[in-house]
């Protein structure tokens, strides 16, 4: 493969629906570009792309691929990118490495909410957009009515390039409503024709809504539009080059990609219409790290070299593969960069050009593009690569949290100590990804986005580390507290031969009234019924059963302990003794203090359209959540909200379904609070089902 200098390198972010072909139109750009002999199939688990065994069994994309294609003496970095919710975290790195966003709608389903993300996401980071309406072979492929929905959806930028015409109800041609001519498919070619009888006036319809857009872009165009001349097509052509880099306008294009049709002029008008890497993104933010200042990193072959390490392939049999894109200056075979973020030395002793899981080694590569090193020691996704000359460092990538958490449970023997090294690899590749081990319940917990995406890790682990694990819900940390006060005697006596044990305190037991602390330990004991040296045991007695209280083996907070009285042996009396006489104490008066189950509560954002917020608020209520307020958040709403954690262990999904795909929300941990009666007496008892569980285990 050639080596490409940035004014010759487009960066291609193929973004889309899931199932509106975004495969399927890669594929066929590989073919019409001779890269591959044969278009593959989805269906057949042969395309380029999705090369992973998880992608082949599942017939759509899980992580994103990258499908270099050189065009007419330039080069276009394709980046496939998954269409499903679960795997937004591979869109958001596939972004951070473009400079368009081509975005594939089908002609049959029309702007799906996957489009709409698609255009949220892109328009965050500004870049340019391209639609591509696929499917438009299918008998029900309407491309009126999709223009419509864009135009609807998306503004006045929409500007379709392309109307098709069909003969015998099949697609043949299409009418380039820049120049007003038409253009018949032959071959996979296209050849002039004259335009169909009876589509003149839709071909001056999409040309007005191109002018209108193209005028957006330039003072003397929009003088023109409103003197009402026309405009050239060369003024047409360099218009939209200019509006696409500024997101005034958005190219429609239309086609077929499983069997070709339009694939060839969409290459071409990438090529055409495209700006260049350099003219979109000409400079680059950067933190200099010896200042501390903001710079801005030009892209220029010339300039001291910098990288950004967008995504990281970690796989068993592949090896470790650092995908970068280059922001400044040129990389050659085995010069030395420096990682700013680990503040190590790095050699790029094989730089390789990826095009799915082909490896393609080259000797540089320059600003603008796109490339990988194998088994760098140090460097990580979203670390920057640069050289000693200059130490700079880009920001990071804004992932999304993952909230979905599932408890992990080992199958095998010994596969415990396997997991968090496993899963640091995974997490590797997978940034959206979460483990902990919860220090207080002591399970093992991977948070994601959703049910897919936990799939997909648990194949994982089992195909390429051969560790099978089980996912659970995950224990929800209870606590217990008492509402009353009361005062009881503790006493531990025993007597087996030689010394005995005795130990005798008398404790009140109350509120403290901070659920902060665990527990609050006085002494109120006065004429030494119980020495001095004694109350140490007696608070480490608290200290052991504050770990799991005796209603449901949570544990205890907000509880005031006070030595009051008691008494001793002078020769069988002991800290042991009396740690004891706590115990029994603590255990007798928190279950004659009327305890009680405290529930975790969390603090909910809920940012949604303005139609889904009556349903929000429903499900909320049914949740025992309480709404706290509604603001407008640009063109959403946000619904602040608060319910009990155990109520949204599967918000994350259940948000989804509600407002297909639309909604997001945060969520963190506010307060405990007492659980209502009935949900005590559930909690109680699956509490105690789990113990028994534990014990006939053990």
């Amino acid at each position: 493969m050639k080596v490409y200098s940035h004014d010759s390198v487009r960066n291609v972010a193929v973004l889309g629906h899931s199932g509106s072909g975004k495969t399927t139109l890669l594929e066929a750009a590989l073919n019409v570009a001779q890269i591959t002999s044969r278009q593959g199939r989805v269906e057949d688990g042969n395309t380029v792309s999705d090369y992973d065994a998880e992608e082949i069994r599942r017939r759509v994309s899980v992580s994103a691929s990258l499908i270099p294609i050189e065009w007419q003496d330039k080069k276009i970095n394709f980046i496939d990118t998954p269409g499903y919710f679960d795997f937004v975290g591979e869109v958001k790195q596939a972004l951070a490495a473009a400079d368009i966003a081509l975005i594939v709608v089908s002609a049959k389903s029309g702007v799906e909410v996957g489009t709409e993300k698609a255009w949220e996401y892109a328009t965050e980071l500004g870049l340019g957009k391209i639609f591509f309406v696929n499917n438009m072979d299918d008998e029900n492929a309407d491309f009126d009515k999709v223009i419509n929905e864009l135009k609807e959806r998306f503004g006045k930028s929409i500007a379709p390039m392309q109307i098709p015409f069909k003969e015998k109800g099949k697609i043949v041609g299409f009418v380039n409503a820049v120049k007003k001519e038409g253009r018949r498919i032959v071959n996979g070619r296209t050849e002039p024709c004259d335009v169909p009888a009876g589509m003149d006036d839709d071909v001056e319809v999409m040309h007005a809504m191109i002018v209108e857009s193209v005028a957006e872009t330039d003072d003397t165009l929009m003088e023109k539009f409103f003197m009402e001349e026309e405009l050239t097509v060369e003024e047409i052509q360099g218009g939209i080059c200019t509006g696409i880099a500024t997101q005034t306008v958005t190219p429609v294009f239309c086609g077929a990609a499983v069997n070709q049709f339009g694939v060839r002029v969409l290459l071409n008008s990438i090529n055409e219409y495209a700006p260049p890497t350099s003219r979109i993104r000409p400079f680059v933010k950067a933190k200099e790290l010896k200042t501390g200042a903001e710079i801005e990193v030009k892209c220029d072959n010339k300039e001291p070299f910098s990288a950004f390490v967008f995504k990281t392939i970690a796989d068993p049999y592949v090896g470790r593969l650092s995908i970068f894109r280059v922001m400044s200056g040129t990389l050659k075979r085995d010069a030395s960069v420096f990682n700013p973020t680990t503040e190590t030395t790095e050699k790029a002793s094989h730089i390789y050009v990826l095009r799915g899981k082909e490896q393609i080694e080259t000797d540089e590569i320059r600003a603008g593009d796109i490339g990988a090193l194998a088994k760098l020691q140090a460097t990580a996704t979203q670390h920057t690569l640069c050289d000693k000359s200059r130490h700079v460092e880009f920001a990071p990538i804004k992932f999304p949290v993952p909230l979905l958490g599932m408890a992990v449970i080992p199958k095998g023997k010994g596969d415990e100590d396997k997991i968090s090294s496993t899963f640091a690899k995974l997490q590797e590749e997978d940034k959206t990804l979460s483990f902990i081990i919860n220090p207080e319940t002591k399970q093992s917990v991977v948070y994601g986005l959703g049910d897919s995406q936990l799939d997909v890790m648990v194949n994982k682990l089992r195909n390429r580390y051969k560790i099978e694990i089980e996912l659970i819900t995950p224990t929800i940390p209870y606590r217990e507290m008492v509402k009353n006060k009361v005062a009881v005697r503790g006493r531990h006596k025993k007597q087996s031969g030689g010394h005995g044990q005795f130990g005798d305190v008398v404790m009140e037991f109350e509120p403290s009234g901070d659920l902060t602390r665990s527990y609050v330990f006085e002494e109120k004991v006065f004429g030494g019924s119980v020495p001095k040296q004694y109350f140490p045991a007696v608070e480490k007695g608290i200290q052991e059963c504050v770990k799991a209280g005796p209603l449901a083996a949570y544990p205890v907070v907000g509880i005031k302990c006070t030595l009051v009285d008691g008494s001793y042996h002078p020769v069988d009396s002991s800290e042991m003794a009396f740690k004891l006489a706590a115990t029994i104490a603590f255990k007798d008066g928190f279950m004659k203090a009327k305890p009680t189950i405290l529930e975790p509560i969390a603090r909910v954002d809920v940012l949604v359209p303005d139609d889904y917020t009556g349903d929000i608020m429903g499900d909320m209520n049914k949740r025992r959540g309480r709404i706290l307020g509604m603001g407008k958040e640009g063109d959403k709403q946000k619904i602040s909200a608060e319910a009990p954690m155990a109520e949204l262990f599967r918000y994350t999904t259940d948000l989804r379904s509600i407002t297909q795909g639309r909604g997001e929300f945060t969520l963190e941990f506010d307060r405990y609070e007492e659980a209502p009666h009935d949900v005590q007496t559930k909690v109680i008892e699956a509490r105690r089902k789990e113990l028994e569980a534990l014990r006939d285990k053990e």
